[in-house]
């Protein structure tokens, strides 16, 4: 296969180091991990395997760097965020193609992920200068009181590889925004977009310490332990696993900080028989085979109404027969691999699972070995029932299950049986139905008519064990922020008289 990596336009984007306190340095134990392509299993780089003390050690450069970062004006902030917006912007090329070497996503996925992520930056820019606090009118007479918005302090970062930038810029950009500094930990497996971001956070003037990337890969427990430990940090954010947010609130509870997850989703994706059907199908096609399924927002279950629901299944089908699988680079690949063969096993299992308990493969169901070890067939099964795997766990891959539902209070039942609660999706033209279903899904947010819900002035979150927190929007700042009171007494004095 061809699978040729295209040459950077500036060499020095490519990083093999992590990022402490303005320089870039090896772990103290000189250990490294590998970085491999998914696409081709081959080597991209190597990257320093840390652990408790260069964690400690960027804790430390981040404390050392609050005092003087959170003095400085919102305006200041904002001008440091703008710049570091436009140099990616200015070189959105070369970060395309890194996220699509180390994660395996088509470049034009790729271009579109680093123009939502830059935009965390710009929005955030925007923020930066309008913290407010409020004046309150005191119940005591002579007292007077105000509130003033302050950062938490240090923060620290944890991201997932499914969005190699906008998972750090939609953390870095309100965390810098509010006057807080962090230490992020990139992803083991996809380390290399946070290094050449953070080479543009450099060039922007953020003052060192500010920002701090650690790296690891096998020691990732550890990393995360450390942060959770220290005293020092007030805030984690993170995205990922249910399993380990829940293991990283149990680790925080000795500090209390203050916590933002977002956590596994299992979208119900669902088409009224009211709906318009190729609205529907693309929409469903966006939401379901974005990044090849490895998004936290995917439709994982689709339920079409019974009334339409052949008709659906084939013209969604003939959709699916247009995809052209194969490396990220290649011309008019639409859909990469996954990122390794653990996520392949996983799919592969829901496939089988599904097909013993009666469900029909349309199209797909199948490894693609001649392509390399990490792709898997996009596919299509239709007759899914509750009892098969899909339908109660995340498969995170290229894989579409569809259901067959008759009325509304049955389908939202079924939506809201996960114990998760992410996204949600619905098809329909009645204006009366849209807002109860709306109202009736117990997620953090619901795309009406459209499968693709992200937008950096959107609150982004979910409900039940999909986390807290929302990140994005107006309400994404207030995460990185504490509101002090002030009250003032005995001020209510008579004015003065000239003596």
């Amino acid at each position: 296969m061809g699978h040729s990596v295209p040459p950077l336009n500036d060499q020095s984007l490519l990083k093999s180091q992590a990022y402490v306190n303005g320089q870039w340095i090896g772990a103290k134990s000189g250990k490294t991990f590998e970085v491999k392509d998914p696409s081709t299993g081959k080597l991209i780089t190597t990257m320093p395997e840390m652990d408790k003390s260069d964690t400690e050690a960027a804790i430390s450069a981040a404390a050392a760097a609050l005092p003087s970062f959170r003095k400085t004006t919102g305006r200041e902030r904002s001008r440091m965020l703008h710049r570091w917006f436009q140099l990616m912007i200015d070189n959105a090329d070369d970060l395309a193609k890194l996220i699509t070497w180390e994660n395996g996503k088509p470049l034009a996925d790729a271009k579109g992920e680093v123009t939502y992520a830059a935009n965390f930056f710009e929005w955030f820019a925007e923020e930066a200068p309008r913290i407010s606090g409020d004046t309150i009118p005191a119940s005591i007479a002579g007292n007077r009181i105000f509130t003033i918005k302050e950062p938490v302090g240090v923060c620290g970062l944890i991201t997932p590889w499914n969005f190699p930038a906008a998972m750090i810029t939609r953390k870095m950009g309100p965390a810098l925004a509010a006057g807080c500094t962090v230490v992020a930990k990139s992803p083991g497996e996809t380390p290399l977009t946070a290094a050449a971001l953070v080479e543009l956070a450099h060039r922007a003037g953020i003052p060192k310490g500010v920002i701090n990337i650690v790296t690891a890969l096998s020691n990732t427990a550890e990393v995360g332990s450390a942060l959770t430990s220290s005293p020092t940090v007030r805030k984690i954010s993170f995205t990922g696993s249910t399993g380990v947010g829940k293991l990283l609130m149990s680790q925080s509870a000795n500090t209390l900080k203050k916590l933002s997850f977002e956590l596994g989703g299992n979208a119900p994706f669902i088409v009224f028989d009211d709906a318009d059907l190729d609205t529907a199908v693309a929409g469903a096609i966006a939401s379901k085979f974005r990044s090849s399924g490895q998004t936290c927002v995917c439709a994982n279950r689709i339920y079409i109404q019974s009334g339409i629901y052949d008709a659906f299944a084939s013209k969604f089908t003939e959709k699916v027969k247009g995809f052209k699988v194969g490396g990220g680079y290649d011309e008019g690949v639409t859909h990469g691999p996954l990122i390794h063969d653990r996520a392949v096993s996983k799919v592969e299992s829901h496939v089988k699972d599904a097909v013993s308990k009666g469900a029909k493969v349309l199209i797909g169901g199948q490894r693609m070995p001649d392509l390399g070890s990490n792709f898997f067939q996009p596919t299509v099964l239709r007759d899914m029932t509750p009892k098969m795997q899909l339908s109660s766990e995340e498969t995170f891959g290229p894989v579409a299950g569809l259901f067959k539902f008759e009325t509304e209070a049955e389908v939202v039942e079924l939506a809201n049986s996960a114990e998760v609660g992410l996204a949600g999706y619905f098809f329909s033209k009645d204006i009366q139905r849209c807002y109860r279903v709306a109202e009736a899904l117990e997620v953090g947010m619901v795309g009406v008519n459209t499968g693709l819900i992200s937008d950096p002035a959107a609150p982004f979150g979910g409900v039940k064990e999909s986390g807290f927190g929302r990140e994005g929007s107006k309400y994404g700042i207030d995460e990185y922020m504490i509101t002090k009171m002030v009250t003032l007494g005995g001020m209510g004095q008579p004015l003065q008289g000239s003596s």
